[in-house]
């Protein structure tokens, strides 16, 4: 699939324990996970199912908890969606050297979809647009958020909204 090309050529799988496949089961619900990295620093990898592979990004603060927070949010590489059940060691002369392990993970919906093809469409033109918001349902993370990007391509800010009263 072109949308790993990245990811793939970053890795060498005969020292790395992470997925090289893309192994994809269609589920009812859009899935995401949130990876606690202890890499060269500390960080959250969070990653939005979208087109068969996983929206990945890094966000060095971890994803904001309270209303109206903001943190930043560097875009990389899409992983494949095998990646969603990945914790591990991953060995320190390979890229992303350190441990991963799964912090949080769970369903999302884009904020007023009422099905599945409509959140997609959604995420799809928020994703190149700049911005879109989306409805977690995991153990932690279950609130509103957005993904904003800002003027450089790569850089983004998550934000958890206010919540509804």
């Amino acid at each position: 699939m072109m949308a790993l090309t990245a990811y793939r050529r970053k890795r060498n799988f005969r020292k790395t324990p992470e997925p090289r496949a893309n192994a994809h089961r269609r589920a009812r619900g859009l899935i995401f996970v949130v990876q606690k990295h202890r890499a060269s620093h500390v960080h959250h990898d969070f990653r939005l199912e979208l087109d068969r592979v996983l929206k990945s990004w890094a966000v060095p603060k971890g994803p904001p908890r309270r209303s109206a927070n903001k943190r930043l949010a560097v875009q990389v590489e899409d992983h494949p969606y095998a990646y969603k059940d990945f914790e591990g060691a991953i060995p320190e002369v390979e890229y992303g050297a350190g441990t991963a392990e799964k912090w949080d993970a769970g369903t999302y919906a884009a904020e007023g979809a009422h099905n599945l093809a409509e959140s997609e469409r959604s995420m799809r033109a928020g994703l190149r647009r700049g911005r879109m918001s989306f409805v977690l349902n995991g153990s932690k993370l279950r609130e509103t958020y957005s993904l904003v990007r800002l003027k450089s391509p790569k850089q983004w800010l998550l934000i958890k909204k206010h919540a509804k009263e």
